[in-house]
């Protein structure tokens, strides 16, 4: 009986974890290139009482043995970097990635940051900056007199200038991705950092080499789908009260044995 207040009590905690992760997933739903995160669960150490095959004194085999579970641990979160939809702004600093890759960052520390949220603006000096003042990478700066922009599905960043017909290319913008997307680091803001697990960046140009194309004017919107995320707290919740309920029948259960003497 003490075992299964123990036990329970895993339950009701790794059951909290899933609820503060539902939680955050819920409170991002409309941040832009947002990646949800599903919780890992694993089961805790087994006590073996009798092991399988083990002989019995009349040498008979078992061919079962006698283990009792000690609860369930939070084995990971894994962050889910599937696309989410994609709407149409017709911001022609707007960007989104059609499947694979990440937009590079230059952070204030030097590093380079990666992220799905395309939505860049201009700081004073015309260099495309996110909306936290972080620099694109490759650096791309538009000319003040530019009047149009156009941005290549190859990422190509090319200005009309003036009355002129004729375009003038400015830079390219590149893409990365990384063999394990779900090893990368969140550092908030939209921002993912590479780590040993993540792999190192591979960086390609856009719609060449399995890189997702550059579409303008648009952007990407979270993964997080509500139906799915409420269907998860209930579960989540009736999960935490039964094992509630089972903490509550096991101290029921010592109260009964304490009174026997009575």
């Amino acid at each position: 009986m003490i075992r299964a207040l123990w036990t329970a009590s895993t339950g009701m905690m790794a059951q909290q974890t899933h609820i503060d992760n539902i939680s955050n997933n819920l409170a991002n739903v409309n941040t832009g290139g947002f990646k949800k995160s599903r919780v890992e669960f694993q089961d805790l150490m087994y006590q073996t009482i009798k092991p399988a095959g083990a002989s019995t004194a009349a040498g008979i085999t078992r061919p079962v043995g006698e283990q009792l579970g000690l609860g369930v641990k939070v084995a990971g979160i894994t962050k889910m970097h599937t696309q989410g939809s994609i709407i149409q702004t017709g911001n022609q600093l707007d960007m989104t990635i059609e499947k694979d890759g990440y937009f590079q960052i230059q952070m204030p520390d030097g590093t380079t940051g990666y992220t799905r949220n395309g939505a860049f603006t201009k700081n004073n000096n015309g260099e495309i900056v996110t909306v936290e003042g972080f620099l694109l990478e490759p650096g791309i700066q538009i000319p003040d007199d530019a009047v149009e922009i156009y941005v290549g599905r190859d990422g190509t960043v090319s200005v009309q200038i003036g009355n002129q017909n004729q375009m003038q290319e400015l830079g390219q913008i590149t893409t990365a991705k990384f063999i394990n997307p779900a090893g990368l680091e969140s550092v908030g803001g939209n921002i993912f950092k590479e780590t040993s697990a993540s792999g190192a960046p591979q960086v390609g140009i856009p719609g060449e080499d399995s890189f997702g194309a550059i579409a303008q004017g648009f952007l990407e919107q979270s993964n997080v789908q509500l139906v799915e995320e409420m269907v998860n707290m209930i579960s989540a919740q009736r999960a935490y009260e039964i094992n509630s309920k089972a903490i509550t029948t096991g101290d029921e259960m010592l109260q009964t044995a304490t009174q026997l003497k009575r």
